[in-house]
């Protein structure tokens, strides 16, 4: 799993360039058959492409269109369906859920590329076996060494400590136990323990898609920069945190649309009857630029210079979706509104060893309670949010197993007087008559917000200062841009941090990685350390779905209240519009490759782009 971290409110614009024809000829006839280019927007720029290296949410919406994991799910299928991507057929999964034995499909091969010498390149089991453990190389930093770590691959980790230890090189070749191509298309995985969701993960492209290790060897360090893969694109252009290019791969292999919506889903069904069969990708080109502010991407949007807008500003949505409506005027020049409520949430989280909000005793506890308390929820959604939010009570997400509609806890309470009283009874009060509360050994209270120097997160800075003075705490922010931010929060060098979090799969687990112990400076922003939390997780990973299950997903959310390591916000309702000309989208749930499942109808487009 992991759950892609994102900035909060955070949101992407598509855009499609005029295009002529479904199936484009040779180049060397550009102007009589142009292509269809789909363009992209990204709010915060990318970090790179190497999925071993990668965890941010924007570099992982480019990832699963390069690199293909084992298995996919079905575009159309609700609720969600895993199948075969690479794989020849679903895995062969051992009773106690420890061995996994997969068949590859022969025929398929990587993009052409100088590291194999003019041959081409086929995907065989040993791939697999190759990108998994790079996760486990020192050198590499993974941000995910401890997701894959925690599948307990036989050998693996000791692997991985063997390097450390010696300080010598990684030995990627060195056999394991857990990893073997037990011949050129078999790839047999051993567990240490049942893991009883792998498959969730091994659906992953975005991150457990196949690296060739021609590739990654011939790049070293810089493989960030180089992304080869057997996935229906390449990528062509990258200019740093400002323009991406992708085209289709022409080496791709005949894989067509095969979705399967359940019977009784209007939507899906339409998609399935107008694009089954066709061959995919529809696509041939797709350009991603990075734009920060919301203004332009709505204004852009409307002038039909971008095709899509994923995730509609909130400062749009009275006049875009007026009572969760289409506005008339858009409904009537053919643009369609799809809104869902997403798996996701927003979350502040507090470094558990920060002097101020950190720790474990009763006082301080009892600060992170009437901060939490002090923040108005239903304020942000209609203030911020313009209704385009729900209250969260716990930190698992909507869609994914653990979550539940009737669940109430003190995680989602907004009392003033409540977090007042709190501070007072713990000796959070004004000792020098300055109008703010001290310490309780008389040192100054102030709270330190991370924030990001655009006008979407200044409403968010209004918001803290409104709630932290209404309990007479000083609060002060630093604003910097989101990709270092993330690198500051990761070695716990922020106080606290309001962001966002997207599912990955429909285990409701991976949201707990927030809060265990383990995962520190990795999805555990918070620092959090709680045997007992711990203990829960440990158990959850174990234990196939089902009422003994969900039992202890409501004990982790329990702790989650009690100590308030982190406060979760919202869950986000999101709003996406796509003017006429675009067909097929539908918002996945889980997984951030779609672009293969688009096309355009031309005969729609405007005359002048």
């Amino acid at each position: 799993m992991r759950w892609a971290l994102k900035r909060v409110g955070a949101g992407a614009c598509l855009a499609l360039s005029l295009a002529a024809v479904a199936n484009p000829v040779p180049q060397a006839t550009p102007a009589a058959h142009p292509a269809k280019v789909l363009r992209y927007a990204f709010l915060v720029a990318e970090t790179g492409f190497d999925p071993a290296q990668i965890s941010d949410t924007y570099s992982l919406t480019v990832t699963p269109h390069i690199f293909e994991a084992l298995y996919t799910y079905d575009f159309l299928a609700r609720p969600v369906k895993v199948k075969p991507l690479t794989a020849a057929a679903m895995p062969e999964v051992s009773a106690d859920f420890r061995t996994w034995t997969i068949k590859i499909q022969p025929g398929i091969y990587f993009t052409d590329h100088p590291a194999f010498k003019g041959q081409k390149r086929e995907l065989v089991a040993a791939d697999y076996v190759y990108s998994f453990k790079r996760f486990a190389d020192p050198a590499l930093k993974s941000p995910m060494w401890n997701t894959v770590d925690e599948w307990g691959v036989s050998g693996l980790a000791a692997l991985r400590q063997r390097a450390l230890s010696s300080k010598q090189p990684f030995e990627s070749k060195k056999p394991i136990e857990g990893l073997q191509a037990l011949d050129r298309y078999t790839l047999q995985i051993k567990l240490d323990q049942a893991r009883p969701r792998l498959l969730e993960q091994l659906a992953r492209s975005d991150l457990f898609g196949a690296v060739a290790w021609e590739v990654a060897e011939q790049y070293g360090r810089d493989t960030m920069e180089h992304p080869i893969g057997t996935g229906p694109y390449l990528l062509k252009e990258w200019r740093r945190s400002s323009r991406m290019v992708l085209e289709k791969n022409p080496g791709y292999r005949e894989r067509f649309y095969d979705a399967e919506p359940n019977a009784d889903d209007a939507e899906g069904q339409a998609l399935a009857a107008r694009f089954k069969g066709r061959r995919i990708p529809m696509i041939d080109r797709v350009e991603i630029a990075i734009i920060e502010e919301s203004q332009p991407r709505w204004l852009s949007f409307l002038n039909r210079e971008h095709d899509f807008l994923e995730r509609l500003p909130a400062d749009f949505v009275n006049v875009a979706i007026p009572h969760g409506k289409l506005a008339p005027n858009l409904a009537k020049q053919g643009m369609k509104l799809s809104r869902v409520l997403a798996a996701d949430s927003a979350f502040t989280f507090f470094n558990m060893e920060d002097p101020t909000v950190g720790g474990y005793s009763a006082e301080k506890v009892a600060l992170r309670r009437a901060i939490s308390l002090s923040i108005d929820v239903e304020g942000e959604i209609r203030r911020v949010r313009r209704g385009q939010a729900i209250v969260a009570q716990s930190m698992v997400l909507p869609h994914t197993s653990g979550y539940s509609e009737t669940f109430k806890s003190s995680n989602g309470d907004y009392s003033t007087a409540h977090a007042n009283a709190l501070l007072d009874l713990y000796g959070y009060v004004d000792r020098d008559g300055d109008g703010w509360r001290d310490m309780p050994d008389g040192s100054p209270l102030e709270i330190e917000v991370a924030n990001q120097p655009d006008a979407l997160s200044r409403q968010y800075d209004e918001l803290w200062q409104r709630n932290l003075k209404a309990v007479h705490i000083k609060v002060r922010f630093m604003h910097g841009k989101w990709p270092e931010q993330l690198k500051m929060a990761r070695a716990g060098k922020l106080m606290l941090w309001y962001l966002g979090t997207v599912a990955a799969a429909p285990d409701g687990l991976p949201a707990l990685q927030r809060l265990y112990g383990p995962q520190t400076g990795n999805q555990n922003l918070a620092r959090f350390k709680n045997s007992e939390f711990d203990a829960l997780y440990d158990r959850l990973q174990l234990m196939p779905d089902g009422p003994e299950r969900d039992a202890l997903f409501l004990q982790a959310k329990r702790i989650q209240a009690a100590y308030m390591p982190m406060k979760t916000h919202v869950h986000r309702l999101v709003s996406d519009i796509s003017q006429p000309w675009l067909i097929g989208y539908r918002r996945p749930l889980f997984r951030y490759d779609f672009w293969q499942y688009l096309d355009i109808d031309t005969a729609l487009l405007p005359t002048k782009r």
